[in-house]
C-alpha cells in the first residue's frame, strides 16, 4: 500500500469514528457540563496513555517549549470540547456540523491575519458561498424544531475556535501538538466538574459514556496521523463527510430531522466547500504536472 492510500484510508477512518460524537450527546442523558466532563474524562485519558506510551514525557517538553502558540492552541482545543457538546444541546445536530464546516473560513482569514499568507480569489468566493450557507441556516433556527439562534453561535464560536488552534499549531509546525491533547481534554473536564454530576450519570450510563471516550479517542489519533500523508484539500474533503453523515445519523436513530432550512443551508455550505476544494487539487495536481522533467 503507498503512502497516500494509506492517507487517505487513515483518515476517511478517523471521520467515520466521529461521526456518533453528536448522536452520543444526544443519546447520554445528562446535561451539556456532565457529558463535557465525561467525554473530556475518557478520551483524555486514552490519548494521555497512548502519549506516554509512545513517547514518555519528551512529547510535553516539546510543546512547553513552543511557548505562547503552543499555550492558544491548547486553551482553544479546551474550549471546543465543552463547546461542541453545549452547541448540540442548545441547536440541531444538522445546524451545528454545517456550521463547523465553515472552519476553513475561518482559518483563511486567521492565516492572513496572523500569518500573512495571502487570501486567494478562490477563498473569497468561498467565503461568500459558506456565509449564504450560514445565513439560510441562521433564518431558519427560528422555524425547524429544536434548533436555535444561540446553539447555532456557540457552533460558530467553536468553529472559529479550531480554526484559531490550527492557525496557532502551523506556527510551530515543525512540533507535534498531539501532547497537548490529552491535556486539553483533561483541563476542560477540570473546569467543567464544578458544574457536572459525573457519579450519578455514570453509574446508569457507563457503556454509552466509554463508548463515546473510545470513539473520540480513535478518531483523534486517526485524524491527526493520516493528514501526514495526504494534502489538506483532501483531508478537507474527507471532513465534508462527517458534516453528511453525522445528521443522518441522528435522524435515523432518534428520529431528528434537520428541516428544510438547515437541510438547504448545508447543501449550499458544503457544496462551496467541496467544489473549493476540488479546484484546489486541480490546480496543484496540473501545477505539479507542469513542473515534471519531459523525456
Amino acid at each position: 500500500m503507498n503512502e497516500h492510500l494509506k492517507g487517505l484510508l487513515i483518515t476517511a477512518l478517523g471521520v467515520l469514528f466521529v461521526v456518533p460524537d453528536s448522536l452520543f450527546v444526544r443519546l447520554i442523558a445528562a446535561d451539556a457540563p456532565t457529558i463535557s466532563f465525561w467525554r473530556g474524562v475518557t478520551a483524555g485519558t486514552v490519548i494521555l496513555i497512548g502519549v506516554l506510551a509512545l513517547e514518555g514525557t519528551r512529547g510535553f517538553a516539546s510543546v512547553a517549549r513552543t511557548g505562547v502558540p503552543g499555550l492558544i492552541y491548547t486553551v482553544l482545543i479546551a474550549a471546543t470540547a465543552p463547546g461542541f457538546v453545549l452547541a448540540v444541546s442548545w441547536t440541531s445536530v444538522a445546524n451545528v456540523v454545517f456550521i463547523i464546516a465553515s472552519m476553513p473560513v475561518f482559518a483563511a482569514v486567521f492565516s492572513r491575519v496572523f500569518l500573512g499568507e495571502p487570501i486567494s480569489r478562490r477563498m473569497v468566493f468561498t467565503m461568500m458561498g459558506v456565509f449564504v450557507g450560514l445565513g439560510i441556516i441562521a433564518w431558519g433556527s427560528g422555524e425547524t424544531k429544536g434548533a436555535s439562534w444561540q446553539g447555532d453561535l456557540v457552533a460558530l464560536a467553536v468553529s472559529a475556535s479550531f480554526a484559531a488552534a490550527m492557525t496557532a499549531a502551523r506556527q510551530v509546525r515543525a512540533t507535534s501538538m498531539i501532547p497537548a491533547i490529552p491535556l486539553a481534554f483533561l483541563g476542560a473536564s477540570l473546569v467543567m466538574w464544578p458544574m457536572a454530576t459525573p457519579g450519578p450519570v455514570f453509574a446508569n450510563q457507563w457503556p454509552l459514556i466509554l463508548a463515546h471516550g473510545a470513539f473520540i479517542s480513535v478518531s483523534t489519533c486517526l485524524l491527526t496521523l493520516g493528514p501526514r500523508y495526504i494534502s489538506s484539500a483532501e483531508v478537507a474533503l474527507l471532513i465534508l463527510l462527517e458534516s453528511v453523515l453525522a445528521p443522518l445519523l441522528v435522524w435515523w436513530v432518534v428520529g431528528e430531522d434537520p428541516g428544510p432550512w438547515a437541510i438547504t443551508g448545508g447543501v449550499v455550505v458544503i457544496g462551496v466547500l467541496f467544489v473549493s476544494n476540488l479546484i484546489l487539487l486541480r490546480s496543484r495536481k496540473r501545477a505539479r504536472l507542469a513542473v515534471q522533467p519531459r523525456i
